[in-house]
This record gives C-alpha cells, sequence and structure tokens, in this order.
C-alpha cells in the first residue's frame, strides 16, 4: 500500500493519478508509458531529455534528473537554471522539429498543448520516443503529470514522494479554502488587443488557480481565452483582477482601471490587481498549492494563510 494511504484523503489524488494515463510497463531494458494522447511510447534510454514546457522541466528538476535534460523550451522559467545552462528550442507551441532532432535527444517530453500541430507529428513519427504529458488545470493533474513523468524516466520511486508532497500540500489547501465563507469574483486578464481585454474562461490555466485559491472565475461563461467587449467585462463584476508579472508586457493597476469598463467594475473601487510571476501562477507543477496559497492570501486579506507541508520540511525527492 502506498505510504499516502495512510493520510486519508491524500491517498485519492495519487490513486487517481496511478489509473490516469502514464501506466508503466517493463520489458527488457525499456520501459512503456501511455501518455496523454492515449500512445504506448516505448523509452529505453533517458540520458538525452529534451524537455517542453515549464511544469515539465520543474518536475524533472525535482526528480533529481537535470544532468540527463539536455535542452528545454523557453517557458522552463524555474528553476532559473534550467534556461541559462541548457539550450533552448524555442517556444512550446512554436517548435522546430529539427530543432528539436538536431539536438540527438533520446526521449522528448512535451506538455499537451505544445505544437505547431505539423511539428508535433513528425516528432511522433521520429524513431526518437515522443511522449505527451497531460496538462489538467486541477490537483489531480499534477500528480498524475509527475507520475508519468517519473515512469518515462524510470524514477518511480522519487515520483511517489513528489507526488505524496504534492497532495500534502493539497491537502493543506482544501482545508484552507473550507475557511472562505465569501468567494470573491476574480476576473485574470491576459493581455489587451485594441484596447480589449483577453481573459480566461472555463478549462484554463487561469481558471484553475482561481478556482485552487478558493475564488470564483468571472468569465467562467465560455472555455478559453477570449477577447471581449466593456459590456462583458461590465457583466462579470470582478472583485478583483488577476494577472501575470511579465516585464515587457506588465499590467498595472492605473493602467486597467483607467480603462472605461473596468472603471464600472467593484474592483476599481480599491483597485484591486494582483499580479504574480506566470509559471508560478499558472504553470501546474510542484509549487502550485504555494502559488494558490499565496493567492488565497492576497484574495482574502483576513484568511490566515501559513505555510504548506512542503515548506515545513527539508525532505528531497531527488535523492
Amino acid at each position: 500500500m502506498p505510504r499516502c494511504c495512510a493520510l486519508g484523503s491524500l491517498c485519492i489524488l495519487v490513486t487517481a493519478a496511478l489509473l490516469a494515463p502514464g501506466k508503466l510497463v517493463r520489458g527488457g531494458d525499456a520501459v512503456t508509458v501511455r501518455d496523454a494522447g492515449g500512445q504506448a511510447v516505448t523509452i529505453s534510454d533517458t540520458s538525452r531529455i529534451v524537455s517542453v514546457g515549464g511544469s515539465v522541466t520543474e518536475i524533472l528538476y525535482a526528480l533529481g534528473l537535470e544532468s540527463r535534460v539536455i535542452a528545454v523550451d523557453s517557458t522552463s522559467q524555474f528553476p532559473p537554471r534550467a534556461l541559462a545552462d541548457k539550450k533552448n528550442v524555442g517556444y512550446m507551441r512554436q517548435l522546430s522539429a529539427e530543432g528539436v532532432l538536431g539536438l540527438a535527444p533520446s526521449v522528448v517530453l512535451a506538455a499537451d498543448g505544445s505544437g505547431p500541430k505539423e511539428t508535433i507529428a513528425v516528432l511522433q513519427s521520429a524513431a526518437v520516443p515522443f511522449v505527451r504529458i497531460p496538462d489538467r488545470f486541477t490537483g489531480e493533474g499534477i500528480v498524475e503529470k509527475i507520475k508519468l513523468i517519473a515512469a518515462a524516466t524510470e524514477t518511480a520511486a522519487r515520483g511517489e514522494c513528489l507526488a505524496e508532497t504534492v497532495a500534502a500540500d493539497l491537502a493543506a489547501l482544501t482545508k484552507l479554502r473550507a475557511r472562505i465563507s465569501e468567494p470573491v469574483r476574480v476576473l485574470f486578464v491576459l493581455s489587451f488587443m485594441n484596447d480589449r481585454p483577453m481573459v480566461a474562461g472555463r478549462n484554463t490555466a487561469a481558471d484553475g488557480i482561481i478556482r485552487l485559491a478558493g475564488g470564483v472565475n468571472a468569465s467562467a461563461d465560455f472555455e478559453g481565452y477570449k477577447i471581449v467587449n466593456d459590456e462583458a467585462v461590465i457583466a462579470a463584476k470582478p472583485d478583483a483582477i488577476l494577472a501575470m508579472e511579465r516585464p515587457q508586457f506588465a499590467l498595472l493597476a492605473d493602467q486597467v482601471f483607467a480603462h472605461p469598463a473596468f472603471t464600472l467594475t467593484p474592483a476599481a473601487t480599491r483597485k484591486r490587481l494582483i499580479s504574480m510571476e506566470g509559471l508560478y501562477l499558472l504553470g501546474f507543477g510542484p509549487r502550485t498549492a504555494r502559488a494558490a496559497r499565496d493567492l488565497a492570501g492576497a484574495l482574502y486579506p483576513a484568511l490566515q494563510t501559513e505555510a504548506l507541508p512542503s515548506e515545513r520540511t527539508s525532505e528531497a525527492c531527488a535523492q
């Protein structure tokens, strides 16, 4: 029985991940996993990994596999040394098959949603194993992701450790949310295009983190990211605006609330704009429970937040 099962609800997360894509099958010196696309991928060598997706890279480093990673994509911003030390294959949605395969990887681990489709098709048909890593924006989705990466890299014990650590953080976060009596309506603004905001609907990382933090997505009436008009912003009635910290495209409170539509929202009364680093906020990796805790603290100033289990222990899963 997994060690987490003694902790009650924590086991639900880990067990769910075991039943999800990523089931491990051994065959000689190779392993076969089923990836996010339902494909059975056989891997015999993990000495040269190309990692695509910020959370994929973060998990690989948390599992102690830094020395096996030969290249990352531009979203792999944590730990900072990943982009500083490794070759960069570019933005995850604008990959070049030649740029990836030219590095002679032994396996490619890529977050679901990487692209373009033509490049992914080439990579999937190449001789190099290509594993699509699921990217569901839930606590269970993080554990599922860890389990699959650990299975593909034959680091099951480390993966179990990391999955349990994340599950413990998520369980603590659940208790924190239970103390929230009046959920705040939050509108995530990705950017402005022609003076109209692009906001996050359902099934997005922004929607997922808002829910984990105990908030309500004010634009949950549609799916994905969408450019909306002034009437939609006013009708959403957000109590707070959430944005990413981006040095080159920073959204400042004075800028946002000078917009006519945002001036008429409850958020404008206190100029409530919360900005957090992008990968930390939306990455859905090992640190996501911490990000959700920090966001909850910003949304609910009276809510007493505390260190999560992973922050109170020196235990590392990379040993």
